[in-house]
């Protein structure tokens, strides 16, 4: 399943920083596939935080940027 976007909310937006929440019945590693969420590139920002649930389980994601792909690492 591709990227959909009534899946993703902002939480909290302050100081040009957003809080995201994407929840999918798609398991963690798909959601975490690199351009997965190239579609809303203009809306995210580098160290960006999203809260992902997928079918497998919660995580805390930080995004980045790969190239021309939005990327999401683990949080350290």
């Amino acid at each position: 399943m591709a990227f959909q976007n009534k899946n993703l909310s902002v939480i909290a937006y302050a100081n040009g920083f957003t809080l995201w929440h994407y929840a999918a019945s798609e398991t963690l590693s798909a959601i975490a596939t690199a351009g997965y969420f190239n579609s809303v590139k203009t809306l995210m920002n580098i160290g960006d935080i999203v809260i992902v649930n997928g079918s497998d389980g919660t995580s805390i994601k930080v995004v980045g940027v790969s190239g021309d792909n939005v990327t999401l690492s683990a949080l350290s």
